[in-house]
């Protein structure tokens, strides 16, 4: 098959694709052999499904090509056999061991014998070889991570597991220009081509007018037919158009349309006559969004058509006479898409004395804030027994939403609290109450500004799961839209065709659409990630987007085909866990904007890779709200301690010069309000508290400064009283059993200290590593309280130990990810275990050297790091027994490992206080520093030096005796530093918390003590007589390790120099550990923000 040829079936590869048709996808796959799909092989291998497996892989190679294809289909059959054993189907079983492994008897006699004789166990568990054999699931996981490295590394394989780089829709983009090209060879063009079908080419009839102009003459896409100029290719079937039709953006995505007839709504603006459904809601006819291609789906009685045509029912196609430039697949001859966003910081706004459920609203040119309201109910007389009940009790409320009206005459804020308030604007500082509606039975999660029947609405959404239209001149309600399960997060109006309806979002993830009027959601879909989600239009109101974060923390931004209801594309460029719920904006029908990972990023609305990324010169919180202005000029993000940024483009930057021309008081009377408005309407929106947290009344998503609390749980309180309260702000400080919650876990093993601590993945167990080589486990579940735990054969976990005292030792052990396995060393060799059974798998690496820190490799766990007391890092690969690197950089043993899977980096540091950055591509070292050691402390010649990223990847803290302090790991810069007085005890040991915002630090004096990650400022100090009985907190006991809970960010555990661990978490009242600091000097600013090393803590009361 030529190179051409082939190019064309990846064409096709995709463009199936695209159309969902997966089955045929992987057909084309298996009988082209172009393409080997490792997503599918390893969903079909899960899936246990072994008949596809082979009958895909007989497409790429055969069992007797190689020693790598035998080795993959005997796995294969192997693991299909050992499944029917665990099932007890013996007939099963024969019929696979003569049918299908007898095959390889001809290789390995005496291997088939071994696999028969297994026929005659009532566990094949009893084999000493496959004693390790786990569940059905944890088997196909381990079998498929040796398929995966023996197609790797199957030649058949080469140049096939890599699909090309191709952009969207690439077979349409050439249809697209072909016909291009057809249209402009026409005699006489018609600038609206009436173009029935692909399968002759294209020719322009004779004219009935003028001629269309040249394209020689044409300006850039300036004569460019409108969209939807293009007629369907034929008729639809009996559906014909009615005087009311269902927009197109709801036609296609309604998955359940009435079948009962439904009379006239009187009254409404909208409504559906007559039981047939309308052809535009069966063939929606979607303005294109692009100059591309666009293939709708057409109905279901023409799916069939569709597969033996391979095209749609109807096509969208404006065509472009630029004889130069085709659309579609670029934009640069248009302008520099990077240039031309915002992206230069041009203003800074701070709000020092704003407080939760405040407004604000800002003139950006002149940087004067002109209006500030503190929130107030207006009428409490008027407002439901509830709402008046909930406010005497609890006045607390924070602002979910604030937005313009679209003439820029009223602008509504919706509180956590029932209300929804509307402001009119008149210019300047002239803001006057307008209305306030008791809108929503708990928080009001959104609001928007709508035009049904030219009459201006209001809508808004709650917790109460309902959305509601509000006149926006008396407040009369005019509809209430019931239907979500869940409560509602977000509202999107929109019309098209003259049709008005609504999209609304809910927290269980559901999108549904709505008319105006009573008959219910037109839709039901689930939204990615399936959580947090909002939708918004393209400006010119053709694309439909939406960006959500799910409870995991994974962010979607994704491009909705409103005719089939389904996703068009999915933008990519999201840290695997975002920090919050991210928020996104549209602007110049080109881009895409959201806030994520402390830093603005940008698509291109059609590559779904990243345009660029910005950081809009630091101290942006982890998921910054943001929103463009009108022109998309100016970007308004929100920064760290309550400021605003305004960035701007080269005309916004042209735009803020010429408001600087002007005096304050002459430019409030020349601009024009649209202006103002336009510009001010982004600040606002950035500007109130809840801007800065994540829409927290719906939520609870961390607030600010990295303070975990819900915001609407706290008082407004005035400037004052916050001056006020950083004045009398105190340490927490806890002294007594009562003041928080903790648990010393049962002892039935005499240890003598316990040396490493670590909780499971799952967060369900504790395991400990004690001096004496012995593991400890203690299972934890719901309402029961944490027991050690053995196996029934009552085998411990215990270490090969050297010729030495074990105690001299230097333990340690590392968790996979699945808490399947412990690698542990005491000294001696390095030990793999069985957490299920406890029994040694195997071990490895005798000394000398000795292994003194172990981390697994995040992608691959048969990778392990292996830190040693020569200094020097062993890179070890389990499965084939093979040291793969030895990196060499430090002076004294390695004491500490880290993996970045974002940065694909190993930080290393070791008792000589150097900390190296090292490649996990190539291995090679990239940076080393010497940790300082403060002023008047001595480095102490086995002192531990430790790291732990921080959950964005690029931060890592260090620990040692004399310092704690965060990292940047790129530059290896220090950029916050906590150093105790010289009076104080060592440190033993620190952590992060598991949302990265808390470290907790343990110290010989057996002091706790809790910190702010983003400041390194002391929050909370835990005495000893608060856990330690008096006989035993004058014995020298103290904690030598301390671990945090997976999930749960206020639990962490102490291992102590007495063999016991006690578990902590603050005491329910309190929910969490003590409060932050105030803020002072800025010194609060994110971690990945904060430029410098920071104040070394003598500033505040110190330990």
């Amino acid at each position: 098959m030529s190179s051409l040829s082939r190019e064309l079936v990846f064409l096709i590869l995709q463009f199936l694709d695209e159309e969902k048709f997966k089955e045929t996808v992987h057909k084309l796959e298996q009988e082209s052999g172009f393409f080997f799909n490792m997503k599918y092989f390893e969903d079909e291998v899960h899936n246990g499904n072994w008949d596809e497996v082979e009958k895909y892989l007989s497409g790429f190679t055969k069992v007797d090509d190689n020693r790598y294809s035998m080795k993959i289909f005997f796995e294969i059959r192997k693991q299909k056999y050992l499944e029917a054993l665990d099932k007890h189907d013996r007939s099963k079983a024969v019929d696979i061991l003569v049918k299908d492994l007898k095959v390889f008897a001809s290789f390995n006699e005496e291997l088939f014998k071994e696999i028969t004789q297994l026929l005659t166990l009532e566990n094949f568990r009893e084999n000493e070889q496959l004693s390790k054999y786990g569940d059905t699931k944890s088997a196909r996981a381990i079998m498929l991570v040796e398929l995966k490295k023996l197609i790797e590394a199957n030649p058949l394989f080469r140049d096939k597991l890599q699909f090309p780089n191709l952009k969207n829709s690439r077979l349409r983009t050439l249809i697209n220009q072909s016909l291009n090209w057809q249209h402009q060879l026409c005699k006489n063009p018609r600038p609206n081509p009436d173009i029935k079908t692909l399968f002759v080419d294209h020719s322009c009839g004779q004219p009935n007018s003028a001629r269309a102009p040249s394209p020689a003459n044409s300006p850039l896409l300036g004569s460019l037919p409108k969209a939807g100029g293009f007629p369907p290719l034929g008729a639809h079937g009996p559906f014909q158009p009615t005087a009311a039709p269902v927009p197109a953006p709801l036609a296609g995505w309604m998955s359940n349309p009435p079948t009962v007839t439904h009379p006239a709504v009187s009254g409404g603006p909208i409504g559906l006559g007559g039981p047939s459904i309308p052809a535009a809601l069966k063939h929606p006819r979607t303005p294109p969004t692009n100059n591309s291609v666009d293939y709708p789906s057409g109905d279901s009685d023409h799916v069939s058509k569709r597969r033996a045509m391979g095209i749609s029912d109807e096509v969208n196609l404006p065509v472009n006479v630029m004889p130069i430039s085709f659309p579609g697949h670029s934009h640069s001859q248009a302008f520099n898409a990077p240039d031309d966003l915002p992206k230069t910081v041009a203003r800074t706004l701070n709000q020092v004395g704003t407080n939760v459920g405040d407004i604000a609203l800002w003139e950006v040119g002149s940087r004067e804030r002109l209006v500030l309201r503190i929130f107030k109910v207006w009428d409490l007389s008027a407002c439901t027994m509830p709402l008046q009940t909930a406010i005497v009790k609890d006045p607390g409320v924070s602002v979910n939403r604030i937005i313009w009206s679209p003439d820029g005459s009223l602008f509504g804020v919706a509180y956590s609290r029932h209300i929804v308030q509307i402001y009119s604007y008149n210019g300047s500082d002239d803001v006057r109450q307008h209305l306030e509606i008791d809108a929503h039975v708990g928080g009001v999660n959104d609001l928007a500004f709508s035009h049904p029947n030219k009459q201006l609405c209001v809508i808004t959404c709650g917790d109460d799961k309902t959305i509601k239209v509000w006149d926006a001149v008396t407040g009369t309600k005019q509809y209430t839209f019931e239907g979500h399960e869940a409560p509602v997060y977000s509202v999107c109006p929109h019309f098209k065709e003259n049709i008005q309806f609504i999209f609304s979002t809910a927290l269980d993830g559901k999108i549904k659409a709505w008319l105006y009027d009573n008959l219910g959601s037109r839709v039901d879909y689930d939204a990615p990630g399936r959580w947090c989600t909002t939708m918004a239009y393209s400006a010119d109101g053709t694309r439909l987007f939406s960006c959500g974060t799910s409870k995991e923390g994974e962010s979607h931004i994704v491009e909705w085909n409103e005719s089939e209801g389904a996703v068009k594309r999915t933008y990519q460029g999201f840290r695997k866990r975002s920090l919050g719920v991210v928020q996104f904006d549209t602007t110049k029908n080109r881009f895409l904007a959201a806030g994520d990972d402390y830093s603005i990023k940008f698509w291109d609305m059609d590559n779904v890779q990243l345009l660029t990324s910005i950081d809009a010169d630091g101290n942006l919180p982890a998921s910054p709200r943001i929103r463009f202005n009108k022109d998309g000029t100016l970007l308004a993000v929100s920064a760290n301690e309550n400021g605003i940024k305004i960035l701007a483009n080269s005309d916004g930057l042209r735009m803020l010069r010429a408001f600087e021309s002007y005096d304050a008081s002459r430019a409030s009377e020349t601009v024009s309000k649209p202006t103002i408005t336009a510009i001010s309407a982004a600040a606002a929106a950035a500007s109130t508290s809840a801007g800065l947290a994540d829409r927290v009344a719906s939520v609870a998503i961390s607030a600010m400064n990295g303070d975990a609390r819900n915001l609407g749980d706290v008082k407004p309180r005035i400037a004052e009283e916050t001056n006020d309260k950083s004045k009398i702000w105190k340490l927490t400080e806890i002294s007594d059993p009562s003041h928080c919650r903790s648990l010393k876990l049962p002892e039935n093993l005499r240890v003598t200290k316990i040396a490493r601590l670590i909780y499971t993945n799952s967060g369900n167990a504790i395991l400990a590593l004690a001096s004496n080589a012995v593991h400890l486990l203690w299972k934890m579940a719901a309402n029961v309280s944490p027991q050690l735990w053995q196996p029934s054969s009552g085998i411990l976990m215990t270490n090969e130990i050297a010729d030495t005292n074990p105690e001299d030792a230097v333990p340690c052990f590392a968790l996979s990810k699945n808490d399947s396995y412990v690698m542990s060393a005491s000294g001696g060799k390095i030990s793999l275990f069985n957490m299920m059974t406890f029994k040694t798998m195997t071990t490895f690496m005798p000394p000398p050297p000795a292994a003194t820190f172990l981390a697994f490799h995040p992608q691959d766990n048969n990778i392990i790091a292996i830190g040693m007391d020569d200094s020097t890092i062993q890179i070890y690969n389990v499965r084939v027994d093979e040291v793969k690197s030895k990196l060499k950089g430090h002076a004294k043993r390695i004491t500490g490992l880290a993996f970045s899977h974002v940065l694909n980096v190993l930080i290393s540091s070791g008792a000589d206080a150097m900390i190296c950055v090292w490649s996990s591509d190539g291995w090679e070292k990239q940076k080393s520093r010497i940790l300082e050691i403060p002023p008047g402390r001595t480095r102490t010649a086995q002192s531990d030096t430790r790291v732990q990223f921080h959950q964005d990847q690029t931060h890592f803290l260090v620990v040692h005796e004399t310092q704690l302090a965060i990292f940047e790991a790129t530059k290896l810069e220090c950029v916050k530093q906590w150093v105790p007085r010289e009076s104080t005890a060592p440190i033993s040991h620190a952590v992060f918390s598991c949302d990265s915002q808390l470290v907790y630090a343990s110290f010989l004096d057996a002091t706790v003590c809790v910190f702010t990650a983003a400041n390194l400022r002391l929050r909370c100090r835990i005495s000893p007589p608060a856990y330690l009985s008096p006989s035993v907190s004058n014995s020298n006991v103290h904690p030598l390790v301390i671990a945090a809970h997976p999930q749960e960010p206020n639990q962490f555990a102490l291992g102590l120099s007495d063999g016991s661990v006690h578990v902590f978490e603050p005491l329910e009242s309190e929910g969490k550990w003590g409060v932050p600091p105030p803020v002072e000097n800025g010194s609060a600013s994110s971690v990945a923000a904060t430029p410098s090393v920071g104040p070394s803590g003598s500033d505040q009361p110190q330990r």
